[in-house]
């Protein structure tokens, strides 16, 4: 049967029309019927494009057990803020006041005569229902102390009065992450980035999680900790001066002497540590080498079907370094009367500042003049040509999944801090590939490509990265079949990787042979785990289509990992970036109307750490584009837990807003 809503014109309302929930509208008949029953009020705020709002009906308003408990002890109010905007500021004051924030939608728990004793956003079902329970009994048992609580907040707003809540399952705080932070800091060598001692490996996952957490935490730079890592190791021998990319590691402190081999998965892992470096505080050496470090890749291992190789080697002719190294009888040869500010610039000495006289390219300082650093340019130019003359270190040409979309992934956010086409065209094409040759179907990922031929079952490394890829794919698109295929890689995981206490993924597929055990990887090293990725994914996945159960499984992961992060936080910085979303609760970014794409990517080019963008023309599958299209605008709707703001009229207002409340 219809409440009291069936007669309402707000479209708000009459979406709740045939809730089993009595709904009234705001009005002297339900503010009456309270007095007179002496019933509590709820009073529920909302509008029509609010998505939280749509969430917490389809879960808790047509409810038959909840809407019993709201309709035995409670006067139902329904109130459709856009046409009462009165009623929604004086609620919105309380809320604020009580939590500190505010959005919709906004549920208030309000005394017979409508003073405020509670006010919240969105809650889940079993959290309401306790909510509800609660006042209830109090209302019943302990009338004054709500009495109390109402001229609290309307009067004084003295927090020592305000009612004990029930307290739920506690999420992850930021008490916890700075104690991780300072943990990571103090394995920072401070001069030289990295972590102390040698040798030194990049590992992008922990500079990453730093720059997320300074960034969130409202730094407006990069942190300390991440801008010497970065300077440092571009201005080293870790770094090809000459043709782009990064080598594996460095043998020593100061990141000079480095082992030359060069794999895809550090320099995909590093294009996309620079690219955010550049969104957060943009410097012309972080976009040399994202844009040297890509073209090396672009141009040396990628192959014509658009898979990206694995590694070059460190040796050719049977030397490390042969092919990177030079003496300075070589420079000089090269270079003529250029050669001594080069061989200054880059520490280059007669004896070689390495071994058998040989030099390596590094330099620290790059805060030379720019007349000098133009004639530098040049000079590299020749000297890289003169290197394309030498025997090229062997190529190792199989093409793996997982290394593969850490590139993709890569080259995604590269296109986002620079808008190179090159990067995005890069891109399609590799996941095209990937789509086409690397998965069967019947869901299984395969891992190694050579020949023309895939093989190999893949491990959970392919499934977690290829699908987190596709979903960063999707949020420069808004090709709706990329999440449709990053959802079937993630059940397909859970189907075959996850242990039947989801505790934890396994590495390998149930359909594999069994070993003496089954692995599983947990440690974020040189690479972030495939298990912390998975979490992840299922996080932002629950986001993007609104399901509860793959965001609580992330959840599962991250407690089960909860003593072991403590423990060593700096192999675990992939798990702890999934704890800082957590915390902070990103935003979901949501534009509808004709000019949905060129706003997205306007504000993509932020750097938004954990927050998801989804966008369509007029209407999408996911549930975030639920009434949000409005005929000849293109609103931009930001969502923040699991409530959303006001929409904004124009990119550059929500650009604002984001610079602001990161």
């Amino acid at each position: 049967m219809p409440n009291h809503l069936e007669h309402e014109t707000s479209p708000y309302l009459l979406q709740h029309a045939d809730n089993p929930v009595d709904w009234h509208p705001w009005g002297q008949e339900a503010l009456g019927k309270a007095l007179s029953d002496n019933r509590l009020l709820v009073i529920s705020i909302g509008y029509a494009a609010c998505h939280w709002c749509h969430v917490m009906e389809s879960e808790s308003f047509v409810d038959h057990d909840v809407a019993a408990i709201m309709n035995e002890h409670f006067v139902c109010v329904k109130v459709d803020r856009e046409e009462r905007p009165d009623i929604d500021h004086v609620y919105m004051d309380a809320a604020q006041w009580l939590t500190g924030s505010g959005g919709w939608p906004l549920n208030v728990i309000a005394l017979p005569d409508g003073r405020p004793v509670y006010a919240g956003t969105y809650f889940p079902k079993e959290r309401w229902m306790q909510l509800l329970e609660y006042f209830a009994a109090l209302h019943d048992e302990q009338p004054g102390l709500l009495v109390r609580q109402a001229e609290n907040i309307t009067g004084e707003m003295n927090r020592d009065l305000s009612v004990q809540l029930p307290v739920g399952d506690k999420e992850p705080g930021m008490e916890q992450l700075r104690t991780i932070y300072a943990a990571i800091d103090g394995r920072i060598d401070p001069e030289r980035g990295g972590t102390l001692g040698a040798p030194k490996f990049p590992m992008p996952v922990i500079h990453d999680f730093m720059l997320q957490y300074h960034y969130l935490t409202g730094g407006g730079q990069l942190p300390l900790p991440v801008a010497s890592t970065l300077k440092n190791m571009a201005g080293g021998g870790l770094y090809d001066h000459l043709g782009g990319g990064f080598y594996r590691y460095a043998v020593d402190a100061d990141w000079k002497v480095p082992h030359f081999e060069k794999m895809l998965y550090d320099n995909a892992q590093l294009i996309s540590l620079y690219a955010h470096a550049i969104q957060v505080e943009d410097h012309p050496l972080y976009r040399e080498v994202v844009d040297k470090t890509a073209a090396f890749v672009l141009r040396e291992m990628t192959s014509p079907e658009g898979g990206f190789y694995s590694s070059l080697d460190a040796d050719s002719e049977g030397e490390e370094g042969r092919y990177y190294t030079w003496t300075r009888h070589e420079v000089d040869e090269i270079l003529g009367a250029t050669s001594e500010e080069f061989c200054r610039f880059y520490g280059i000495t007669p004896e070689g500042n390495w071994e058998k006289g040989k030099n390596i390219l590094h330099s620290a300082d790059k805060d030379f003049p720019h007349e000098m650093q133009e004639r530098i340019r040049d000079a590299r130019k020749k000297l890289l040509a003169q290197r394309n003359n030498r025997t090229r270190p062997m190529t190792d040409d199989k093409v793996l999944t997982a290394w593969n979309a850490l590139m993709l992934n890569a080259l995604l956010d590269a296109y986002r801090a620079t808008q190179n086409m090159e990067y995005l065209e890069a891109a399609l094409k590799n996941a095209s590939f990937l789509r086409e040759n690397m998965i069967m179907d019947d869901g299984r990922v395969l891992r190694s490509y050579k020949n023309g031929k895939a093989a190999v079952n893949g491990f959970l490394d392919d499934y977690a990265f290829l699908a987190s890829a596709f979903m960063e794919l999707y949020q420069l698109t808004f090709d709706e079949s990329w999440i449709t295929l990053s959802e079937q890689l993630l059940r397909y995981s859970i189907k075959h990787f996850l242990a039947p206490d989801q505790s934890r993924f396994y590495y390998t597929s149930s359909l594999d042979p069994g070993l003496y055990f089954r692995p599983s990887e947990s440690l974020d090293t040189v690479i972030p785990s495939s298990a912390s990725v998975m979490a992840s994914n299922l996080y932002h996945l629950g986001r993007f289509l609104g399901n509860e159960e793959y965001e609580k499984l992330a959840r599962t992961l991250l407690d089960a990992r909860a003593e072991e992060i403590f423990k060593s936080p700096l192999y675990h910085a992939g798990w702890a970036r999934l704890m800082l979303y957590l915390a902070k609760e990103p935003f979901e970014i949501v534009a509808v109307g004709k000019n949905f794409h060129t706003t997205l990517n306007e504000i993509g080019r932020l750097f938004l750490p954990g927050s998801i963008m989804a966008g369509t023309k007029k209407s999408g599958t996911f549930p975030l584009f639920r009434y949000k299209y409005i005929e000849g605008k293109t609103p931009v709707y930001l969502c923040r837990g699991k409530h959303c703001l006001q929409p904004f009229e124009k990119a550059e207002e929500a650009i604002a807003f984001l610079r602001e409340n990161h």
